[in-house]
């Protein structure tokens, strides 16, 4: 009986296994010389010329034209991360490869995948108790801290050079934008990138920078002490809501039209002038006359300000969005120190700034180049994603390699204690974990296993703190030198990386058509690789089913 087409392929067993976590160990391989603080950078370069230059391993997956169906699954890995951490991503998706190639060893000696998978997840609930006891309290009080915490995830990136600056304007931005019940939003951190002058150079706005300019040359370039009105709506006639033909026989009637027009939208900024605005944010169009009698009052106008801009200014100004000019209050206006239209980079913006107890603030970020003000702009977003984990979370760890180290320390203990081959798998996970030091150590050019014997040294000495110094191969306590990260990023590295992991060494069964639906190429006919790839991504579910049943 004929089951599958004849266009259709199928991996089953040991080979469909083999395959799978063979895909999943290089796309780990292809990030893992970029971790720690002398990681390499790579170049991407796509198919119209475009470069990206980087060590941030979420951005390097995602660039990467990845096909393999097992592949992807440890792509989502250092997505997850990012989603949820910000930051760790290249530690994720190191650990779900190492993960990978221990469990082949053990499938070549008779370990059955579902032990394994089983003993994995043993070991990873084990490691986050572990995490959760030698964690370190931290407040938002405590700013040299959080300071550290920035710092240390930019360490081996792009703004590392300036780090200490940045990471003094990445905790000043989250503290500001943190609300009252501890809850903080980074999207009120805005980002903008300038391409020229020093790293160093890079500086935190207290307000907003909208990507606007005032709508009519008469109107003020600054205004000081600025009461700023914030309008989701239109300064122009409205139109009627169904369709009218007005038919004129006069010329008089034609001004009288013009003239009825005219006065609608003097009292619309008539209304902006009694309230006492200065500066108006309007979320659609401004009618040129409109423009005209804005000018005359010396009020300043930006319009098709995008919702998020609008939203932003409310925070930072105490402003409220109105829908309609008619219920505009005075206690509606927001107030902003300055605002003023500036030359930034070669484009005129509309910086609103000098906003006390600003909620929502922009980062300017500074450098030589274009690659190098995106690299930097990658770095501040993993530090600003640290600096809020750990603010919600209020625990740290040491960095260096020190929890793998640890974690593999107590993790071969609590093999003893796990019954059956269960226990082989543990084992295995905690050989998995040192993956981080050791490779911490070779890519400073250090000998790994000197590395890993003197880390495993200190920690049988109760030194749980104590990790590898990548500059100068001692190992210290990285507590002690400020080498932290939150809680979260090693938790989160861990549960994703072990359920990647699982997920694919249950697969025991692959299969491949080139016309699946949702599947394979545009051209998998003629092209039967393209097909399988395609066809392999659309069944990835189906192979799933075929190693759980």
């Amino acid at each position: 009986m004929i089951v599958l087409s004849e266009d259709s392929q199928r991996t089953s067993g040991k080979d469909a296994q083999s395959m799978n976590i063979t895909a999943g160990k290089a796309v780990a391989e292809s990030v893992r010389t970029t971790l720690g603080p002398k990681g390499m950078d790579k170049m991407l370069v796509d198919s119209s010329g475009g470069v990206v230059v980087t060590n941030d391993g979420v951005t390097i997956l995602k660039e990467m034209d990845i096909d393999h169906p097992a592949a992807n699954m440890i792509v989502e890995v250092s997505e997850t991360q990012e989603d949820e951490v910000g930051d760790g991503t290249t530690t994720a998706v190191v650990i779900a490869g190492e993960l990978l190639d221990q469990a082949e060893e053990l499938i070549d000696s008779e370990v059955h995948p579902t032990t394994i998978a089983q003993g994995y997840r043993q070991a990873a609930e084990k490691a986050k108790e572990v995490l959760d006891e030698q964690s370190i309290d931290v407040t938002a009080d405590d700013r040299e801290t959080l300071e550290k915490i920035a710092a240390t995830a930019m360490t081996g990136k792009g703004a590392e050079s300036a780090r200490d600056t940045l990471a003094e304007l990445v905790v000043d931005a989250v503290l500001a934008v943190r609300d009252d019940d501890g809850t903080v939003d980074t999207d009120n951190v805005s980002v903008e990138t300038v391409v020229g002058g020093a790293i160093g150079n890079s500086e935190l706005i207290e307000g907003v920078i909208v990507d606007k300019e005032r709508v009519d040359e008469n109107m003020p370039y600054a205004v000081e002490d600025a009461n700023v009105a914030l309008f989701d709506g239109a300064i122009e006639v409205k139109e009627t809501e169904i369709d009218a033909e007005v038919n004129v026989t006069d010329p008089d009637q034609l001004q009288q039209f013009l003239d009825q027009e005219e006065e609608q939208l003097k009292e619309m900024v008539d209304k902006l002038s009694a309230v006492g605005t200065d500066v108006v944010f309007v979320g659609d169009g401004i009618d040129d006359m409109a423009q005209h009698y804005l000018a005359q009052e010396g009020i300043l106008a930006v319009r098709r300000a995008k919702d998020s801009d609008l939203k932003r200014l409310a925070r930072s100004t105490g402003g409220r969005v109105v829908a309609n000019l008619d219920d505009l209050e005075e206690s509606d206006l927001g107030f902003a120190g300055s605002v003023a239209q500036k030359d930034i980079g070669g484009d005129e913006r509309i910086f609103v700034e000098d906003v006390e107890d600003a909620r929502s603030v922009t980062l300017v970020l500074r450098g030589g180049t274009e690659h190098v003000v995106d690299e930097v702009e990658r770095a501040i977003e993993d530090s600003l994603g640290v600096v809020r984990t750990t603010l919600q979370d209020g625990q740290v760890l040491p960095g260096g390699g020190a929890p793998e180290t640890q974690l593999a320390l107590e993790l071969r203990d609590f093999a003893d204690s796990v019954g059956g081959r269960e226990q082989l798998a543990v084992e295995a996970f905690a050989d998995a974990l040192e993956v981080i030091p050791r490779t911490l150590a070779e890519n400073a050019g250090l000998d790994p296993i000197d590395s890993l014997v003197d880390l495993r040294a200190r920690h049988d000495g109760g030194e749980f703190g104590a990790g590898l110094d990548a500059y100068t191969g001692d190992v210290i306590d990285m507590e002690a030198e400020g080498v932290v990260e939150p809680r979260r990023v090693k938790t989160q590295a861990i549960e994703s990386a072990t359920e990647a992991a699982t997920m694919i060494l249950r697969i025991d069964d692959v299969i491949a058509a080139g016309d699946l639906k949702g599947g394979g190429s545009d051209d998998g006919d003629d092209d039967p690789a393209g097909g399988m790839g395609g066809g392999m991504g659309g069944m990835g579910g189906m192979g799933g089913m075929g190693g759980a049943m």
